[in-house]
């Protein structure tokens, strides 16, 4: 089966959606919080299925003046509902925070974010996900490299809504919702334990200078989004990529992940 590319025109940037497996710890407030606070990957079956929790709740924390919109939101529902089996169905709540005044931010950074900031905790047959948009970048990006987002635990994913703007912002760029959208949908997939984070492989397609990362190009998992001044074949007409389906799929959909 075919899927969508990117087709984006910018000024010469490659740019990793980034993940991290660091775990820097849970908080108190008499709170149960150590289901949320586990390694990247080790929720995958949890989040794809209905086998132990029957609804998500998706608690999305952002720093004023980076707000998704609203198509980001709807895109993400329909992508949940599309790769996920949640028969009691999906909340996404959404409210506004001051900015902590950290950036450029270390992961460890966005994890002491999470722990004053995040409110949401798996609760019954209910699991829950933290999205937080910062105000700011990572603090390694370089002139030629940029972090647009990183799942950093379990039900955890931080999205650098600054670097988002800059690149959303660009002449004949792809629009906010597009980035947004395709930035998300990344994250989700390491959640889900892809690419080789907690489920098995499917077939050999990892990315062997890049853990965690599909090797084919154009697929959503790939490491490597790449803005140039030649049109880049990833995002056509405001589209975000897709999975991989075939029989030789690299990365596959929710009923083959949790097989």
């Amino acid at each position: 089966m075919r899927y969508s590319k990117i087709t984006v025109l910018l000024i010469a940037f490659l740019v990793f959606a980034g993940c991290t497996t660091d775990d820097p710890g849970q908080g108190g407030n008499g709170v149960d919080k150590s289901a949320n606070l586990k390694t990247l990957g080790t929720s995958a079956t949890d989040l794809l299925s209905s086998e132990k929790f029957t609804s998500m709740r998706i608690e999305l924390v952002y720093v004023n003046g980076h707000e998704p919109t609203q198509k980001t939101i709807d895109n993400l529902k329909r992508f949940l509902q599309e790769r996920t089996h949640k028969p009691d169905g999906y909340t996404i709540f959404k409210r506004a925070v001051a900015s902590s005044g950290k950036a450029p931010f270390s992961i460890q950074e966005i994890a002491d974010i999470e722990s004053e900031e995040r409110t949401a905790f798996n609760a019954g047959d209910e699991i829950a996900v933290y999205i937080y948009f910062a105000d700011g970048s990572n603090e390694n990006d370089t002139s030629t490299k940029i972090v647009l987002g990183s799942a950093f635990r379990n039900t955890s994913i931080v999205i650098y809504g600054e670097t988002v703007n800059n690149i959303s912002s660009r002449l004949n760029a792809p629009d906010k919702s597009t980035v947004e959208s395709t930035v998300l949908n990344h994250e989700f997939g390491h959640l889900f334990g892809l690419v080789n984070l907690g489920t098995p492989l499917q077939t050999d397609h990892e990315d062997s200078s890049s853990s965690g990362h599909c090797e084919v190009d154009g697929c959503l998992m790939n490491a490597n989004v790449q803005f140039g001044r030649d049109l880049i074949d990833m995002v056509d007409n405001n589209t975000t990529p897709k999975w991989m389906i075939s029989a030789s799929s690299t990365c596959r959909l929710m009923g083959e992940v949790i097989e």
